[in-house]
């Protein structure tokens, strides 16, 4: 059953601005996938993070690609990396949307709204700098979340400060200050903080996987990109 959420951002998907600099028409995505049906996937390769990096940079430049994408509702190996993932039951399910590329990509605001909240969240596989938008449309309230940003984008932030569709909002954290990954871009809509700040889960276990669906649509109903693979 498709949410209220989910419809509103149906409705006006042509109006979003980009969340980075991407053409259409001489731009090239790659489709990254993290499960364990990727078995280049290795442990070595997954938990050092110049090894990681060399592995997306390796993928990007044979593809000639502009960006890595993907990873919305994926059953993901790679949070074995870290024991930020370790609870009762391991969490796997992706619940954003993942852009790989340089660091210092720039991240522009898709819909004009208010700075919820930003935290540095810095644990080893972590989001690092992480900032959280609240956003109106069709009466409809909900949150857009940049995780694995740089430090720098978060220092002149204020809460209920208001950011403009199209404004540079960040850009791609080095491993340093983005929780020690590839530099990329975690993007996901939630509706309900549930009272977080500054975080909210990007990744959750098998059990929770519909709970948080629910509550996290497909990030590409704002991102638009997953079609132009």
């Amino acid at each position: 059953m498709i949410s209220r959420l989910e419809n509103v951002l149906a409705k006006n998907r042509q109006q979003f601005h980009t969340v980075v600099d991407f053409n259409v028409a001489t731009d090239k995505l790659l489709r990254l996938d993290f499960s364990e049906a990727n078995k280049e996937l290795t442990d070595d390769l997954i938990t050092h993070t110049p090894v990681f990096s060399q592995y997306i940079n390796k993928k990007l430049s044979e593809a000639n690609a502009a960006y890595g994408i993907g990873g919305y509702n994926e059953d993901r190996v790679l949070y074995k990396r870290s024991e930020h993932f370790d609870c009762n039951e391991k969490r796997t399910i992706h619940l954003g949307i993942d852009i790989w590329g340089p660091a210092g990509t720039k991240v522009y605001t898709p819909v004009g709204g208010m700075v919820h909240s930003f935290a540095f969240n810095n644990h080893f596989g972590d989001y690092g700098a992480t900032i959280i938008l609240q956003h109106q449309l069709d009466t409809i309230v909900f949150h857009t979340l940049y995780g694995h940003a740089s430090l720098k984008d978060i220092e002149q932030l204020h809460e209920g400060q208001y950011i403009s569709r199209g404004e540079v909002l960040a850009h791609f954290g080095e491993p340093a200050e983005n929780g020690d990954w590839p530099p990329h871009l975690h993007f996901q809509i939630i509706e309900d903080m549930r009272i977080k700040e500054g975080d909210y889960p990007g990744v959750c276990s098998i059990s929770e996987r519909e709970k948080y669906l629910l509550n996290c649509p497909d990030a590409d109903l704002i991102l638009n990109m997953m079609d132009k693979i």
